[in-house]
């Protein structure tokens, strides 16, 4: 997910470095994962851990000595659960043109008026784009743009994320003197800042046509890894998979990492994702579908609106199905919707997710499930969650 906002980072003329900031634990993986995007992207890139969730605002307010430390003109945000085309350097000449060199944008886009209640919703100025009024997440319709998660901002942010900080500890400071500081400094961007911001002429919205996705769940990656997929078929046409005299048959968009082994006999597509050192057997049918690295596809297994973890392994002849969890086709302002795990007391079928090590049996069916890390399965399974 974070490579994408790294890779539209780095498209931002001048941009002098990229800092990802949370409350997650750094690994291993973390750790190379960074070197080799410092390495591909040619830029320096950091990640600073929280000592506790800060909320939207408070870590980059906790850490604005080192986002100043270069002198910044401006620096983007960007909120690492969504997917998007990410039209920075449209958001910076849009903020040229607004005419305050302190002011600050967001991002925003249509949804349709029900799941508009489920985002931050923006009225705006309609001639000068101006943000008059923000709500987040509304009890009832304010409006149909809605905040998206990217924002450009200027040094001058501070100030205003300050107010809330020295607001917040006084009044934490007058009814517990224990930890108030600590807990002044959890500052929501949303609505702690926006809101006040708003109709004072510092907040404008820039408003995108393209592809934006929140993903807030593990079955929502495989519509934004669609919505990926067919940006790349527009603009990088060499990273998805083509059919060639002795490859496997590839239908829509396909991505194959160049270390995976598939068998001729395959069928791969529309919206696959195979990862690196992946093997896909004989006869094997992957469609809308997630393969993470290392995982092993025996011959003649189906895999259908899926996501295998690493290293897992499918047996010979087994079925791996989930149900798309896709937004309205006929809408095209519908946003995916995000639903609970369960309704009624039974799980609602969505995409089957495998975790890593999953070993799933020859001749099998796993329909609308969600398996944990390190399970070995001896039988099928139908809308459970394998614990």
């Amino acid at each position: 997910m974070i490579q994408h906002h790294i890779e539209a980072c780095t498209k931002v003329p001048s941009m002098k470095e990229i800092l990802l900031v949370g409350f997650y634990q750094p690994n291993e993986a973390l750790s190379r994962f960074l070197v080799s995007a410092q390495q591909e992207f040619k830029i320096p890139i950091r990640y600073l851990q929280e000592y506790a969730a800060l909320g939207t605002g408070g870590g980059i307010y906790h850490f604005r000595d080192q986002i100043l430390s270069g002198s910044p003109e401006a620096f983007f945000v960007l909120n690492a659960d969504v997917c998007s085309e990410f039209p920075l350097p449209e958001m910076l000449a849009f903020q040229q043109q607004c005419g305050d060199p302190h002011s600050f944008v967001m991002l925003g886009t249509t949804a349709n008026r029900k799941q508009s209640l489920n985002y931050g919703c923006i009225v705006a100025n309609t001639e000068t784009n101006e943000v008059l009024h923000y709500v987040e997440k509304p009890s009832t319709f304010i409006s149909e743009i809605i905040n998206c998660g990217i924002y450009l901002f200027t040094p001058t942010i501070f100030q205003h994320i300050g107010e809330v900080f020295q607001r917040t500890q006084q009044e934490l400071l007058l009814e517990d003197s224990t930890n108030g500081w600590q807990r002044a400094e959890v500052i929501r961007l949303e609505q702690d800042v926006f809101t006040a911001l708003a109709g004072r002429g510092k907040l404008y919205v820039y408003k995108t046509d393209g592809f934006w996705s929140q993903i807030k769940s593990a079955g929502s990656a495989i519509y934004a890894s669609r919505l990926y997929l067919s940006q790349y078929s527009q603009c990088h046409p060499e990273r998805l998979a083509r059919n060639s005299p002795g490859g496997p048959t590839i239908r829509g968009n396909v991505y194959i990492h160049p270390t995976a082994s598939i068998d001729r006999s395959a069928v791969l597509g529309p919206n696959v994702s195979i990862g690196k050192g992946v093997t896909v057997g004989a006869g094997v049918r992957v469609r809308e579908s997630i393969i993470l690295h290392g995982a092993s596809l025996q011959d003649h297994t189906c895999v259908l609106n899926s996501i295998v973890g690493w290293d897992s392994t499918i047996g010979r002849w087994a079925r791996v199905e989930g149900t798309p969890s896709d937004p309205n086709p006929n809408d095209p302002y519908a946003k995916i919707d995000s639903e609970t795990l369960f309704r009624d007391g039974r799980l609602t079928p969505s995409i089957t997710i495998l975790g890593c090590n999953v070993t799933i049996p020859a001749e099998v069916v796993i329909l609308n499930s969600i398996v944990l890390p390190h399970k070995e399965l001896s039988r099928s399974f139908k809308n459970q969650i394998i614990l």
